[in-house]
């Protein structure tokens, strides 16, 4: 276990996408004079700003990095990383859990709510939105 958790990194791409995944190693890996690298369940980290009564903070979601396909090794392109660095000890029991269900992950779903259809104002609405405005606005200033 303690060799796995070893092998879990988090990979900076160029695109600014963060993604954890077990990094394959001795045969499993692709040889160092290869442009590829394979990763091996990669999870991507989306952070989430959550209020809260102390400010925003981020919440961490691990979601499915190729989610329309039942591949579990990712081949990519080194030139592509950024940087590689360890998952540290939460990011890794969290990977783990997730990795153990890899494959029941769901892709997402197209949304079943309703399409907004816009409203239009009455004109009493409209004018008193129109006089917020034009009070915040502040006084109309001429440039010569």
């Amino acid at each position: 276990m303690a060799d796995i958790q070893a092998n879990i990194k988090i990979v900076k791409l160029v695109n600014g996408d963060d993604i954890v995944t077990h990094m394959p190693s001795g045969d499993k890996q692709l040889p160092d004079k290869s442009p590829l690298m394979r990763l091996d369940k990669p999870l991507q980290i989306k952070y989430i700003p959550q209020m809260t009564p102390m400010g925003v903070r981020d919440y961490i979601a691990l979601i499915k990095w190729t989610n329309y396909t039942p591949d579990k090794i990712v081949t990519i392109p080194k030139d592509k990383i950024l940087t590689i660095t360890t998952a540290g000890g939460d990011m890794s029991k969290s990977y783990l859990n997730l990795a153990k269900e890899y494959d029941k992950i769901d892709s997402p779903k197209k949304s079943k709510t309703k399409i907004y259809h816009p409203e239009r104002l009455d004109d009493e609405e409209n004018e008193l939105l129109n006089e917020i405005f034009k009070d915040s606005r502040g006084p109309k200033r001429t440039l010569h």
